[in-house]
């Protein structure tokens, strides 16, 4: 009742989009038949479409449906000619379609009558325009951070799975870690090992000196590849045949991706480092330079979410259950929520339980105390450390607190307890 009342003397407007064109549905008050519009993705029916819904002279709200990155464009001159934008969530359009239409069948007009009957019963989001709120520049580093990210990983494996088995399988084993850009760099001046038997002890560790960079014992470590190479089972390739240099032009693709990396995490921290959020973000045990980036690109202003649970829904983490009748299923978190924002409060909580002293290593340790061994009660205890860093990530940028790991008190009836000198029992629950 409530948002008819509200809608009576305002025109509503759905569009369904489309890579090409879009097509628009308009509800105009007082009114019985909707006129139907087709636009194409250009600034001359954008500003059309602007005009015609101007001419109405009443207050317009736009709804549509996310799609890909091709809604950006045209909600974004809509917002600049002040119209009131909602976003519709996709799950809510296929399950409202399906109950209107009593079938799985869609097409663009049909979808503009749902997003419409949304839009009428109040059943839309708010939509935040990334280049209006100012997080454009930072969605874009965390996106391609995650794109070079991925990358760097699909290429290491396709290392460690085809090229060292065939020219150095033994080098494995001196790989530390994926952050680092001297393996590859050695790997690129030598990769195989005959390279390396061609030259005496003292002549290849003069000569790898440099390439391996600062290492304890480095002397004692390239003996031991020397050691090594002279032992390998490596393929007898010639240094000049294209099957090295097709391995060479692989290594030099990993040490591009790892410099692009460390170039978009350096001017992240440049570009962020001066946000209140972020540093308050960057106070909690797991979260780094990067994974805060993410949790501002993802979720936005984190204020405008009430409580804590609001985040935890937007997040996907909101526990869910089947019930019908006397059946009950167990909960399980929905995950219909915003996925990347979901791995890195996953992949933070992980981070966080390794470190020495906080409320999540006491918490997980409490969790799986019953059985250290148990994959399931680990996995589960790992799930409820995600959502008590997004608990966590809440209530600091919310109440403007840094974090501060627990401290142990004496309760009034005598009993410890653990908690938090700032934020709340959310922070340590």
């Amino acid at each position: 009742m409530t948002a008819t009342y509200a809608t009576l003397s305002t025109v509503l407007v759905a569009i369904d989009i489309s890579k090409h064109r879009h097509e628009v549905l308009i509800s105009i008050p007082g009114k019985k038949r909707r006129r139907r519009l087709t636009i194409t993705n250009t600034l001359e029916d954008f500003q059309r479409l602007a005009t015609t819904l101007a001419s109405y002279e009443l207050p317009v709200r736009i709804g549509f449906e996310a799609t890909g990155n091709y809604h950006r464009a045209l909600a974004h001159h809509l917002g600049l000619a002040g119209f009131d934008l909602k976003l519709v969530s996709s799950v809510g359009l296929a399950r409202t379609r399906e109950a209107l239409h009593n079938s799985w069948d869609k097409n663009d007009p049909k979808d503009a009558q749902v997003i419409l009957h949304m839009l009428e019963i109040g059943a839309v989001q708010f939509f935040h325009d990334p280049l209006v709120t100012g997080k454009a520049d930072i969605q874009e580093l965390s996106k391609t951070h995650e794109i070079v990210s991925r990358s760097k990983t699909e290429l290491w494996h396709r290392i460690l799975t085809h090229y060292l088995p065939l020219y150095f399988p033994e080098a494995e084993r001196f790989h530390r870690s994926s952050r680092t850009d001297w393996f590859l760099a050695f790997l690129e001046k030598y990769p195989t090992p005959h390279i390396i038997k061609a030259m005496d002890r003292e002549a290849f560790v003069a000569d790898a000196w440099h390439v391996v960079g600062r290492k304890v014992s480095k002397e004692r470590m390239l003996s031991d590849i020397y050691d090594t190479a002279v032992e390998s089972v490596g393929l007898p390739v010639h240094p000049d045949s294209d099957a090295v240099r097709m391995f060479r032009l692989v290594l030099a693709e990993g040490r591009s991706l790892i410099r692009q990396r460390d170039e978009i995490e350096a001017r992240a921290v440049e570009l962020l480092s001066d946000l209140p959020d972020y540093q308050l973000l960057t106070t909690i045990p797991g979260i780094g330079p990067i994974n805060a980036m993410t949790i501002l690109a993802e979720a936005g202003d984190l204020r405008r979410f009430r409580h804590h649970r609001q985040f935890l829904k937007f997040c996907g983490m909101d526990l869910a259950t089947t019930q019908s009748g006397m059946f009950r299923g167990q909960s399980r978190i929905s995950k219909y929520g915003n996925a990347r924002l979901r791995r890195t409060l996953w992949m933070a909580g992980q981070t966080a339980v390794l470190k020495r002293t906080n409320s999540f290593r006491d918490k997980f340790e409490r969790y799986i105390s019953k059985d250290r061994h148990n994959a399931h009660l680990r996995r589960k205890a790992y799930t409820a450390i995600a959502a008590k860093m997004a608990r966590t990530v809440h209530a600091v940028v919310k109440n403007g607190a840094p974090y501060r790991p627990f401290f142990e008190g004496v309760s009034p009836g005598g009993r410890t307890s653990l908690c938090s000198s700032r934020g709340g029992s959310s922070l340590t629950s």
